[in-house]
């Protein structure tokens, strides 16, 4: 009679899933309810720590440090800026100042006004970059392509949302995104886009810096050949890809310093040549000189912004590398230090270039505007800088691609953690090494700033489209902005972003055509590998088995069951998957336990440990079915070790001390045990066969577990007795035979669903599924060296899906 009424609960449970009904809420959410405290006030903590008012003192030094994490990039392009926007020379001394006010006016709209203030302010808690913002686009509107949400996901503490009115214009293109497929497809098109233009930056940016930096050894020495200039850089290069895998951890403390000593020598040097030389570039501040360049020098002065554009090149590496700064720390270095010194900068090599407008000296203006008693200090301070801005831009590309791989949208490689401090630092083998020889072969191959500076732009032009129409959608969806003021930054940034872009397709065939490149190829790789991810969750969704089916077959299951513990690991979060079946009218035994383990990446960056897991059993107790969903987020480390199996066992035993607990109590004794007895039922809970139960961390129950119904009050005080020791007897029982079990082995079964178009699919259809797809799943990780299974413990069932 017990196993018939878990299971006519087990089926209700079922139909509560895609319920938002409060009604049917068993006694089981009630005890969670009352043993697990709601967690509202450290949710607020945990959703405004980014907000929060620190101290003055706390607040500089957090700036300082921004500078060496975030500025890097941005800071080193007055190394290349004016060669680039001036390759044949200057003809009009004329033109340096119109270049001049755009460089001023580009560095005040683009990185001032758009990201330091606005972008920035669109973290996802403190995380930055184009898939933080797409996060944040999930969690307020079902855009996500693969549908592995489940409402019990919006209790986490840092699954944050707003919600708005059903007429609100929010509400509205909520509506509109959601209507479509197409749509989604787009956005994450979009995104897609913007993060392959971002790894595109992680080869320029070392190439076009490291490569400009070096450059400064022509200057003292003018008849050394370029080729050796080459060979310097390249050397720098090997060298900063091959020390990555140590992290920056242990020399992160220097790159801070650097920085600010690279800010302070060029903001000084340029005073110094603003003095020397011609102060009247200060005139350089009124926009009239922009008309009069673009009047003066025509089509010439509109692709000359290919150039000027690398002046806010970093900006995007600025948001993606915003890390757990507060937005305000970021505010405070950006206006006092970066802003003011970079205009010096380059005002400084302005009136230099006033004075001194031939070819040759263009091409190293920085350099040569240096007074030379200090040419040797700056030059090595001019490297360091270059590799910590090389450094930064490499972090970032790490960054974004774990971020694509934990959303399913890239293919699976090694991830280390290389800080025990630092979630985000971390390194990525094979995207290093890619990296170092596309970035070599890039140095090598043009040989020249003009070229790689082209190439440059492109790529950064086309990340800040993306991240525009992104914040157009987060103004709307998450701050809820009026459409007025949506408009007005969403014009003007595609003014000024549109009027670059415009430029540098001018130079796609001068070196602008390796990002776009580079970007197809990743873009295809990523695409493809989320079409095939995206299909088979699909077939594994529309062929799981029913729970009729299963309970049909017994407690046994028609199988002999053996000792031990089978671990399913499914991308299912309900229903049992195909791969069971498959087994099991394959095989004549099955474990004595089975859990289905699904690890699940959700749209925040972080799920906190004592979230992690939701436990609930299938079926009736005598099944000893379980399932056990794992949650992270896209910045989480997914470690599958011995700690991660432990951890799963303890939240499966304490799921089994918590269900039998209910199996004894009465609605009007849960006040009593709530009131009287919490904190003597945690202990217990805890200290009781401690051996086997670390601790409570770890649990969430679901509202949907298989229990026993509640009695009612008028028969309560006559059972309870009873009850309790039969429920805790049978609690003992099942204990003791799931550590039985766990002591005869643990097998850990893995699905291995080969993707295969269908004969009847179109050319290209076929290509991408039985060619790129295929051979992306051979090249890449195998499950069982990511979940760091011992092949002696390692079962894979295989299965062919046709699309």
């Amino acid at each position: 009679m017990k196993a018939a009424e878990s299971f006519e609960i087990s089926m209700a449970s079922r139909v509560e899933i895609d319920e938002d009904s409060d009604t049917n809420k068993g006694s089981m959410w009630v005890l969670d309810q009352k043993l697990d405290q709601p967690m509202d006030e450290e949710a607020g903590r945990l959703r405004n720590m980014y907000r929060e008012k620190f101290s003055a003192l706390l607040l500089m030094r957090l700036a300082f440090q921004s500078l060496g994490v975030v500025f890097g990039d941005l800071g080193t392009s007055p190394l290349y800026v004016f060669y680039n926007t001036f390759p044949h020379g200057i003809s009009d001394p004329e033109d340096v100042v119109g270049a001049l006010s755009l460089i001023i006016y580009s560095l005040t709209l683009i990185p001032l006004l758009k990201y330091v203030f606005v972008v920035c302010r669109a973290n996802d808690s403190g995380q930055g970059g184009t898939f933080a913002l797409y996060s944040l686009l999930c969690r307020h509107a079902n855009v996500k392509t693969i549908p592995n949400q489940h409402r019990t996901d919006e209790e986490l503490t840092t699954y944050s949302r707003s919600t708005f009115h059903e007429q609100s214009y929010a509400a509205k293109t909520k509506k509109w995104l959601e209507g479509h497929a197409s749509r989604k497809n787009a956005l994450l098109l979009l995104v897609l886009v913007g993060t392959c233009m971002v790894i595109g930056d992680g080869i320029l940016t070392p190439a076009i810096s490291v490569l400009s930096a070096a450059g400064g050894i022509k200057v003292s020495s003018p008849g050394m050949k370029n080729d050796y200039v080459i060979l310097v850089a390249v050397v720098i290069l090997v060298g900063l890809f091959s020390v990555q895998h140590y992290g920056t951890d242990k020399v992160g403390w220097l790159f801070a310093p650097i920085v600010l000593l690279w800010f302070l020598l060029i903001g000084g040097i340029g005073i110094f040549n603003i003095w020397k030389h011609d102060s009247s570039v200060l005139r350089a501040f009124s926009p009239v000189y922009i008309y009069r360049y673009f009047k003066r020098n025509g089509r010439d002065g509109w692709t000359s912004l290919g150039g000027i554009m690398l002046s806010i090149t970093g900006t995007e590496a600025l948001f993606a590398d915003l890390a757990h700064f507060p937005v305000s720390a970021v505010q405070i270095a950006f206006t006092t230090v970066v802003f003011p010194c970079l205009l010096l900068a380059y005002s400084g090599q302005a009136a230099y270039l006033m004075k001194y407008h031939d070819e040759k000296t263009v091409l190293q203006a920085f350099y040569l505007s240096i007074p030379e008693k200090i040419y040797w200090p700056v030059f090595i301070v001019a490297t360091l800088a270059a590799i910590v801005a090389s450094q930064a831009t490499i972090s970032a590309t790490f960054s974004i691609i774990k971020q694509a791989l934990a959303l399913g949208c890239f293919p699976r490689v090694k991830v280390v953690h290389t800080s025990k401090k630092f979630l985000g630092q971390i390194y990525i083998p094979d995207i290093n090494w890619i990296l170092m020889i596309l970035c070599i072969a890039v140095t090598a191959g043009f040989k020249n700033q003009s070229q790689i500076g082209n190439a440059y732009g492109t790529a950064v032009v086309v990340v800040m489209l993306a991240t525009t129409l992104l914040m157009t959608l987060i103004m709307i969806l998450v701050w809820r902005c009026h459409w007025i003021l949506v408009l007005i930054f969403t014009g003007l940034s595609l003014v000024v972003e549109c009027t670059y872009f415009s430029a540098v397709l001018f130079k796609v065939d001068q070196g602008g055509w390796v990002p776009l490149v580079i970007a197809a190829a990743f873009l295809l790789i990523m695409y493809v590998w989320h079409y095939g991810t995206l299909k088979r969750y699909e077939f594994e969704m529309h062929s799981k088995v029913s729970m009729a089916w299963l309970l049909g077959l017994g407690p046994s299951l028609g199988l002999v069951r053996v000792p031990g513990i089978g671990l399913v690991y499914t991308e299912l979060a309900s229903g049992v998957p195909h791969i069971f079946s498959h087994f099991i009218t394959n095989l004549p035994a099955i474990h004595s336990v089975v859990v289905f383990v699904c690890v699940k990446y959700l749209p925040v960056y972080t799920v906190p440990e004592e979230e992690r897991f939701l436990v609930k059993r299938i079926g009736p107790k005598s099944f000893h079915m379980f399932r056990c969903v794992a949650r992270y987020g896209y910045k989480d480390l997914h470690k599958k070790d011995d700690d991660f199996e432990k951890k799963l066992f303890d939240n499966l035993f304490m799921f089994v001390r918590l269900e039998s607990m209910m199996e004894g109590c009465s609605d009007s004794d849960e006040y009593s045990i709530y009131g009287q007895q919490t904190e003597r039922s945690r202990e217990g809970l805890i200290n009781n066969n401690g051996n086997t139960i670390g601790s409570t961390a770890d649990l969430t129950i679901s509202s949907v577990d298989s229990i026993v119904p509640a009695k009612s009050p008028l028969h309560a005080n006559n059972t309870t007795s009873s009850s309790s020791q039969l429920s805790m007897q049978n609690e003992i029982d099942e204990l003791e035979f799931l550590n039985n079990c766990r002591d005869a082995g643990v097998v850990h079964i893995l699905g291995n669903t080969i993707v295969r178009a269908r004969r009847d699919s179109r050319f290209y259809k076929k290509i991408a599924v039985d060619y790129i797809y295929a051979f992306l799943r051979k090249v890449c990780r195998e499950h069982s060296v990511i979940f760091n299974v011992p092949h002696e413990s390692l079962l894979n069932v295989g299965q062919i899906f046709y699309v």
